[in-house]
């Protein structure tokens, strides 16, 4: 689904963030409620508590209070929601992601998924691993963490989303 006029969620960002999370679009539920990572089965909010990147459990509906702690959110699709399978290939604007973050210079870069890191890197998922990349984008380091939707649980795993709490 598309909205033309504007994002669907807003960026957060801010200059000299710890760690900017970029999604490949929000999903149903988040465009629905109009916040981040917003279905009660996504590992998202509570994955941050629980690898220290928040010093307490954030809900979905304080995603803008992620600045207060280091971390901004965007998501390579900011005009479309939905399940990454239903995205049109013209949905991404890889682009526009790289000018952002040239723009903010986080220190760290970490895509909530390889199909996010394919559609804002152009690199194809399966030349990913999961962890820290040996690329950077506009001086910031770049990670590749397994998805925390609850539509990919058969790729979940904790250890790199611990090592970017480590790195950060």
């Amino acid at each position: 689904m598309t909205t033309p006029t504007r994002p669907i969620l807003p960026d957060v960002l801010k200059g000299d963030l710890r760690v900017v999370f970029c999604g490949t679009a929000p999903g149903t539920r988040s465009a629905h409620e109009g916040a981040y990572y917003a279905h009660p089965g996504n590992y998202f909010w509570r994955t941050l508590f629980e690898t220290g990147l928040t010093p307490r459990l954030l809900a979905p509906s304080e995603f803008r209070r992620a600045l207060d702690f280091g971390i901004g959110l965007t998501d390579v699709a900011k005009h479309h929601f939905g399940p990454d399978a239903e995205l049109p290939r013209d949905a991404f604007d890889a682009e526009a992601l790289q000018r952002k973050l040239a723009r903010y210079r986080p220190r760290i870069v970490a895509f909530t998924s390889k199909n996010a890191a394919h559609a804002g890197l152009g690199v194809t998922a399966r030349q990913l691993a999961y962890g820290e990349q040996p690329l950077r984008i506009a001086h910031s380091r770049v990670f590749v963490l397994p998805s925390p939707s609850g539509l990919a649980r058969g790729s979940w795993d904790i250890a790199p989303w611990q090592a970017l709490a480590e790195a950060s």
